[in-house]
């Protein structure tokens, strides 16, 4: 009886044990369980993808990528070299955002396509310059020369608000930013104007006598500002007026990511970073 009573404390105690064991392997599985799962919630990331014109808007994209990283959204650039697939990435879903156009140029979008597009804000300013063709002077300029110009609406307005600036045309008092050829009401030289897609305004210089040029464009046919033969003056209406900005959908307009990167954008990397490498052809509008 003894030895009975003896056998089964050992087996309470053994079953004690190998509980309380068991307990433990649970609780520790339990910690490595949630360690993991915190281990993998910091590994998450947002990924936002950007459409963007090659030079200068997705080289600043670049510098702004390992900033967005730190803060867990991966930047994904797709650079797009005409200047209408980037709205529609956007409005079609491929693209949460984009950073190439003005605002003038994305209401005349939004009004031809009937989309909705928003500005989240304004990034930097490119200077439209004169560039010479055959004529290496403004004042060479003779009867019936052929300027060329950008043929969407709002970037012809603005190389018509630069030929005015300089003297070669004169424009209705209250054109702004919508003129057009018709709101000419001086053309002492009888100015031709050959009207191109914007990325083709470089490579036609050779059979033009100056070409009204948008900045990124000038940059990647691998003009300088500095060789223009006039650029806008930074004070004037283009420079308030057409400051590029990030674009997206109405939708998305208050997602944290996006506000992200508008932040990282307007922030003082970016504006070092677009002073050291555009030589003025691109002006940081903060920093």
């Amino acid at each position: 009886m003894k030895n009975i009573f003896k056998k089964a404390i050992a087996a309470g105690l053994l079953l004690a044990i190998t509980g309380s064991l068991a307990a433990c392997a649970s609780t520790d599985a339990t910690r490595v369980d949630a360690g993991t799962l915190a281990s993998e919630e910091k590994t998450v990331s947002t990924v936002l993808k950007v459409g963007a014109n090659i030079t200068p808007h997705a080289e600043i994209l670049e510098v702004a990528k390992p900033i967005l990283a730190e803060q867990g959204i991966t930047l994904e650039i797709v650079r797009i070299e005409d200047s209408v697939t980037p709205n529609t990435g956007v409005i079609e879903g491929s693209l949460d955002a984009n950073y190439f156009q003005h605002v003038p140029y994305l209401d005349q979008f939004n009004k031809e396509n009937g989309s909705d597009l928003v500005s989240v804000g304004s990034v930097h300013y490119e200077p439209f310059g004169i560039y010479a063709g055959r004529v290496k002077d403004l004042k060479d300029l003779q009867d019936g020369a052929v300027i060329a110009v950008p043929n969407n609406v709002t970037n012809e307005a603005r190389a018509l608000l630069l030929l005015a600036q300089e003297g070669i045309i004169k424009l209705k008092d209250d054109a702004g930013i919508n003129a057009t050829v018709e709101d000419i009401i001086e053309n002492p030289l009888n100015i031709q104007f050959k009207e191109l897609a914007p990325e083709q305004l470089v490579a036609a210089l050779p059979d033009v006598d100056v070409a009204v040029i948008n900045g990124n464009y000038a940059i990647e046919g691998g003009l300088h500002v500095s060789q223009a033969l006039a650029v806008e003056a930074n004070d004037g209406l283009a420079a308030q007026t057409y400051g590029n900005i990030i674009a997206t959908s109405p939708a998305k307009a208050d997602d944290p990511a996006v506000k992200a990167l508008v932040e990282v954008l307007q922030g003082p990397e970016i504006a070092k970073y677009i002073k050291d490498t555009y030589d003025g052809a691109v002006v940081p509008l903060f920093g």
